[in-house]
Parts: C-alpha cells; sequence; structure tokens
C-alpha cells in the first residue's frame, strides 16, 4: 500500500514508517520541516512538507487533501494529537480510497475530554483519583477540597482563536496557590479537573482495539526517564499488563467503541491500585519497544483497516529493552546536574554513570542508532551537536 505517516520528526513516526516500511508498504512522510527524523528513514519512500498544524490546521488539512490526491495514497496514519484531531474531523474530504488510522471522530472527541473520560470511568466502576471539575474560570472553589491538588485542563491541547495551544498540568498546595493558578490559565482550557494527588508510579496499558473490541495488548516499565525525575522514557522493558488495568482499559475501550489504537494511563495508589488517569488515542513514543517484543502495532492497525484484525492479542517476549541512547545522554548529564532546586550528590552521579556505561545486556535494542536504518542517528547526532542537518 501507499501510505502517508504524518509528524515526521517524532521517535514514534520513525516507529511506524520502519515497521511498514520494512513489511513492503511504500510510506510517504510529512512534516512541517525538512529533513525531519524520519524522512532519513531507508524506508522513506518520499518526503513532503505541510504548514503547521498548530498554527494554520485549516492549510495543514488542505495540503494533505492535495497531497493525498496527487500521491494516490491509500491510507493516512496522523501521529500527534493535534494532526489525527485535525484530520478525523476532516475525514470526509478525503478521497474514499484513503482510510485515516484513527478512531472515529466522536470517539477521539470523548476520549480527549478528560472530564468526560472521568465520568465514564466512575460510571463503568473503573477507579479514580477524587476529581472536583471547575465549569468556569470564576466558579467558586469546592469546600471539601484536599490539598496539594493537582490542577488539570479538560484537554492536553485546546484549539483557540490564534492556533491549538498546549495545557500543563499544575499543582497547588493552598487555596490561595490554586486561585492564582486558576487566573493564570487561559478560558479554552475549562472545565478544569482539580484531582487529589497520587503520589504513586504511573503505568499505561497500550492496546489496538476492532469495533470495541481489544485485538492486541501490550505494557512496559520506564527504566529511565529524561529528566530522571520524570519526563520521556529513554530506557524501557516490556512487561507483563497489570490485570486490572488491562480490564479496565477494555470497559473504557468498549464503551467508546474505540476501533484504532489507544495508550490508557494510570496512576498507582498507596493500596497499589491503578487509578486511570485519561486515554492518548494515538501511537505512543515507545511504539519501537512494542515492535521489537512481537507485537508490532503498525501494522495490526492496517489490518483493522482492512477488516481483519488478529482472533486474539498476540504474544510478545517479557524483558526486552528499548534504549534511545541521545535521550539517554541528556538524562545523564540532568542526572549529574541535579534538580534545581538540588545539587546532585556523588552517590547518585555515581550510579546514573554506571547504569549509562551498561552499553549491552541481553534483550536491549537500540532505537537510535539501529544499525538497519543508522541515518536517522546521524541526522539526531548533528542536532545534538548544535548543526541544522
Amino acid at each position: 500500500m501507499r501510505i502517508l505517516v504524518t509528524d515526521g520528526s517524532t521517535r514514534t513516526a520513525l516507529a511506524v514508517v520502519r515497521s511498514l516500511g520494512a513489511r513492503g508498504h511504500e510510506v510517504i512522510v510529512g512534516e512541517r520541516q525538512a529533513p525531519a527524523l524520519a524522512h532519513r528513514s531507508r524506508y522513506c519512500s518520499q518526503a513532503i512538507v505541510y504548514p503547521d498544524p498548530e498554527t494554520a490546521e485549516a492549510a495543514f488539512v488542505d495540503r494533505l487533501v492535495a497531497e493525498v490526491d496527487r500521491l494516490g495514497v491509500e491510507v493516512l496514519v496522523p501521529i500527534a494529537d493535534v494532526a489525527v484531531a485535525a484530520t478525523v474531523a476532516a475525514r470526509d474530504r478525503f478521497s474514499r480510497r484513503c482510510r485515516i488510522g484513527a478512531p472515529s471522530a466522536v470517539a477521539i472527541e470523548a476520549a480527549a475530554n478528560k472530564a468526560e473520560t472521568i465520568r465514564l470511568a466512575e460510571q463503568l466502576g473503573v477507579p479514580v483519583p477524587r476529581t472536583w471539575i471547575l465549569a468556569a474560570p470564576g466558579d467558586p472553589l469546592p469546600a471539601d477540597l484536599s490539598y496539594p491538588t493537582i490542577v488539570k485542563p479538560h484537554r492536553s491541547r485546546v484549539r483557540t482563536d490564534k492556533g491549538w495551544r498546549a495545557c500543563i498540568v499544575g499543582r497547588a498546595s493552598t487555596p490561595a496557590a490554586l486561585r492564582d493558578e486558576l487566573q493564570a490559565r487561559h478560558p479554552a482550557e475549562f472545565p478544569m479537573l482539580l484531582q487529589e494527588m497520587i503520589p504513586g508510579v504511573g503505568i499505561g496499558v497500550f492496546a489496538a482495539c476492532h469495533d470495541g473490541r481489544p485485538v492486541a495488548a501490550f505494557a512496559h516499565r520506564r527504566l529511565r526517564e529524561k529528566p530522571p525525575w520524570g519526563g520521556v522514557s529513554v530506557l524501557s522493558e516490556s512487561v507483563t499488563p497489570d490485570p486490572r488495568a488491562w480490564e479496565w482499559a477494555t470497559r473504557l475501550l468498549g464503551a467508546l467503541e474505540w476501533n484504532g489504537v489507544a495508550m490508557v494511563e494510570y496512576k498507582l495508589d498507596a493500596e497499589g491500585v491503578p487509578r486511570f488517569m485519561e486515554i492518548n488515542g494515538r501511537f505512543w513514543g515507545s511504539l519501537q519497544l512494542a515492535v521489537d517484543a512481537g507485537v508490532d502495532f503498525p501494522a495490526i492497525l492496517l489490518d483493522i483497516l482492512d477488516g481483519h484484525p488478529p482472533a486474539t492479542p498476540p504474544a510478545y517476549r517479557v524483558g526486552v529493552k528499548n534504549r534511545w541512547l541521545w535521550g539517554d545522554v541528556d538524562s545523564l548529564i540532568s542526572a549529574m546536574r541535579g534538580r534545581a532546586s538540588e545539587q546532585a550528590t556523588v552517590a547518585t552521579r555515581a550510579r546514573a554513570l554506571g547504569a549509562f556505561l551498561k552499553f549491552w545486556e541481553p534483550g536491549l535494542r537500540y532505537e537510535s542508532p539501529r544499525l538497519s536504518d543508522l541515518r536517522p542517528f546521524v541526522l539526531e547526532t548533528r542536532r545534538w551537536f548544535g548543526g541544522t542537518a
């Protein structure tokens, strides 16, 4: 098939391109500028450039529609949140022969609305953090609110008159701090969720569904992140899904009649119970690990679009590890410096360096560099040292 993948600067897009290209598909990669990471993959047959979807959504969609027609694209795979939202909203503008590798606009909108998914989880008996919802900026604070409280916009990204706006999660320790936090928020970020703080670790389960029925499952644990105290995964390992998290994820995705891939996120509370946080209706950053472990989600997505999904979730190898080298270098530098509020000790620096220098172990795969597809790593390396191409 001829396939167009968006957001070529992301590691996620690179994993999709590698998966589908290795299976013989002709993969075209789009991004707002070139060269992008996935443009340099040996599996990229052609690179295209389009307007920035975050600031020029209409022009972005116009360009995609035109490129799909010009190139005879049969499947469009949007990667990032904005690309997913924009393309599924304009699904009827694309050629009938072009299928979009994402759920319906209704399902995407429902999953993106954190207030609605929390309500849905409560209806389905899925544990959630205690949550209060402020409909508008001037609403009074709940009298029974606990502190510290997590301040979470109802969406990760919202449309404004100036384009898409990224929304961040905040934290307030007192009523006064909370009022200041809310006052500083853009009106488009409301309704605002106020949630009890769950101090435990985050876990996620990854799924592919066909008409609400799960046909693939995967889980991993983060071994190192960038920055080390919480962020993007730079070293992760495949694990068996938490059975409760998986069961509750299937309830949620089934209720949404999900058709495609998704990540369902939780936080473990003090009793070790996964409490539902949100649904991300797209491919995720550590996708390469799932493919390496035996769950080729991009290929499964094509099977779903063809109406021939796996009859049962494919088995995968537990203990496979995925490392992103330059991300791990950044993580090491952060660990050596320590947080802004505290300096790293000699012991923590030694542990961080020792862990970083473990370049080989059974089951370890490198997402970047990857000897079978080295050019993306060369581009990363040049840019890491300050180059532009």
